[in-house]
């Protein structure tokens, strides 16, 4: 999600009915078109890539509309993925919900439905926060490390939010001069970024997966003259790197930037280890008239 002035945490829009085919009590996979219906009704505040965000049904609210859209290369790569928007609103909510319980802040507050979540308008600081377990991905390339090579500590790095710049690499040095993030912001960031870090990697070491790395997003919240950070945007798999441990098989976005197979597989597999869907879900059916 690119940095915007003001309102740029994800929310979901108004509750409204939706219609499921083959439906189980968790799991279901919507049928769009009430959903395209319910959005209409709504302002749109941003669209990224892979979330839309409108006006929350409260002052202070904004309703965040997981897409099925999936990107690549800062977007150069482009496919849409069924299902893919159900899965991350889901393991999202999964995340946050977890977070919330150990005391780290976040800006979410419900899910709405099996596309959209309620979450707090924030300020988004345009920094991405990426923590490091393993070597992957720029790190390896960056560096000349084998992938999968376990890092000596957590490494966390800061990337400038800017697309049409590829999201650059920063430095501390650079936050400071630009003014991005004050330098308790930034000891703040840190202390949320490594408690996130934990806390992922218990989850999903508990269920065989390995964390490599993963990106957050940091918002601002305002109360009265105060001010506090929050945990923003989303936590899925297209912001992680999982590997399974015992055979390295990916169960992130790389299954989609590298072609390695389904990427609603994936994710799949990462919800049903988790238990936010259920081992076998059953087939999309079709629909049937009633006389």
């Amino acid at each position: 999600m690119a940095a915007t002035s003001g309102l740029t945490c994800g929310v979901l829009a108004a509750e409204a009915p939706l219609f499921y085919e083959g439906a189980t009590d968790r799991g279901r996979f919507p049928v769009v078109h009430t959903e395209r219906l319910s959005m209409a009704r709504r302002k749109k505040i941003y669209e990224g890539k892979a979330k839309t965000l409108y006006e929350g049904p409260e002052p202070g609210t904004i309703v965040q509309y997981f897409k099925d859209d999936a990107t690549a290369f800062n977007a150069a790569k482009h496919d849409v993925i069924e299902g893919k928007g159900v899965l991350n609103n889901i393991l999202s909510e999964f995340f946050m919900l977890g977070l919330g319980q150990i005391g780290v802040p976040t800006h979410f507050l419900k899910r709405l439905n099996m596309r959209e979540q309620l979450v707090r308008s924030c300020e988004i600081i345009p920094l991405e926060i990426i923590v490091r377990n393993y070597a992957a991905g720029s790190l390896s390339k960056r560096l000349g490390i084998d992938e999968g090579t376990q890092l000596p500590r957590p490494i966390v790095e800061y990337c400038y939010k800017d697309d049409a710049l590829g999201d650059p690499l920063v430095t501390e040095e650079h936050i400071a001069a630009f003014g991005w993030a004050s330098q308790q912001d930034m000891d703040d960031i840190l202390s949320l970024a490594l408690r996130v870090n934990d806390f992922l990697s218990g989850v999903m070491l508990a269920v065989g997966i390995r964390l490599i790395d993963f990106k957050i997003e940091i918002g601002r919240v305002y109360e009265g003259d105060f001010q506090r950070l929050v945990v923003a945007d989303e936590i899925s798999p297209d912001s992680c790197r999982l590997w399974d441990i015992k055979t390295g098989q990916k169960l992130d976005k790389d299954v989609f930037r590298r072609d390695l197979g389904s990427l609603t597989d994936a994710y799949s597999e990462v919800a049903r280890r988790l238990g936010v869907m259920p081992n076998n879900p059953p087939a999309p059916g079709k629909p049937q008239l009633v006389n």
